[in-house]
């Protein structure tokens, strides 16, 4: 296994959700290595994934951050059905429901579909958070949302 030249120019930071099957260099058309890709089940930050994503822009020059939901997410899933019915949620899943339910609250009485209002509120709420962070003042932050079925990355507003 070679490893990645520390001259090299990374591409992009991807901080998406850890369950997608398609890796996100097939995604963008990008070859394996080319993108620095920090994954957490529902896009929930946490110190490590900032550390991450921070080493890229500012260590490896990395000149954009996406931030990647896609549908039937299963965080945001767990979310919407902790917030229906007040189950608990099993161990360390608590912390996920915990960043996501924000989300899920603000969205709640939308019409349409309340996952995909989760979604993409919690994914604009994260990119929002890097973006006001400024340790990544040097990237571009985007939020994008991706069809599992079609394959179709779409930036959110």
């Amino acid at each position: 296994m070679r490893g990645r030249p520390d001259t090299a120019s990374w591409a992009a930071s991807h901080a998406g959700s850890g369950t997608p099957s398609v890796p996100p260099e097939l995604l963008f058309d990008q070859p394996l290595g080319e993108l620095l890709c920090s994954r957490t089940a529902g896009q929930v930050l946490d110190e490590a994934v900032l550390g991450a994503v921070q080493y890229g822009v500012q260590e490896l020059g990395v000149p954009l951050v996406l931030v990647l939901g896609h549908e039937r997410c299963a965080a945001v899933t767990a979310t919407l059905e902790r917030l229906r019915t007040g189950a608990p949620v099993p161990g360390h899943l608590e912390l996920l429901v915990d960043e996501i339910a924000p989300a899920a609250r603000r969205t709640r009485g939308r019409p349409g579909d309340w996952a995909e209002h989760t979604l993409r509120a919690h994914t604009a709420w994260v990119r929002d958070a890097i973006r006001a962070d400024p340790a990544f003042a040097a990237a571009q932050v985007v939020a994008a949302r991706l069809d599992a079925a079609s394959g179709l990355v779409s930036l959110l507003p």
